[in-house]
């Protein structure tokens, strides 16, 4: 048996380097990447135009419609979505449009052939007979 002596063996070490905070590269962003704007950035000429059109037929505007969304459309949106007890930005919001006459238009859906948009009858046109039927399946006594 032959057994390499292990005291006169050097071993190769590897230095270790202690790395600071200093050493560090950051990531800049400045580094020839541009900052890339996401989402709509303007509302359309043609959907202001529909805006103006239904700020002046609810008396918030006057004039005529040019599709420009200029401070005179802004101040006025503001003040509509104001007079609705609503947080004023100076874009429209969701709820503004649609009290404006111009929410989302389903027409073309898939499910829509037939479909009635109109709102619902009162409670007081349905028969009596299908009224205690739908109170009856819910559970609720007339």
């Amino acid at each position: 048996m032959i057994a390499a002596p292990a005291f006169g063996a050097t071993a190769a070490r590897k230095s270790t380097t202690i790395k600071t905070h200093s050493s560090r590269k950051v990531p800049s962003k400045a580094k020839g990447k541009s900052h890339k704007l996401h989402g709509q950035q303007a509302i359309d000429s043609s959907r202001v135009t529909e805006i103006q059109r239904a700020l002046i037929r609810e008396n918030y505007l006057s004039g005529g419609a040019n599709g420009s969304w200029d401070s005179t459309t802004q101040a006025a949106m503001q003040k509509f979505q104001a007079d609705q007890g609503w947080q004023t930005r100076l874009i429209p919001d969701s709820r503004a449009l649609k009290k404006l006459g111009l929410g989302p238009d389903y027409s073309g859906a898939i499910n829509a052939h037939g479909a009635s948009f109109a709102p619902p009858a009162p409670p007081s046109t349905i028969p009596s007979s299908q009224a205690s039927g739908f109170a009856a399946a819910a559970g609720v006594n007339q």
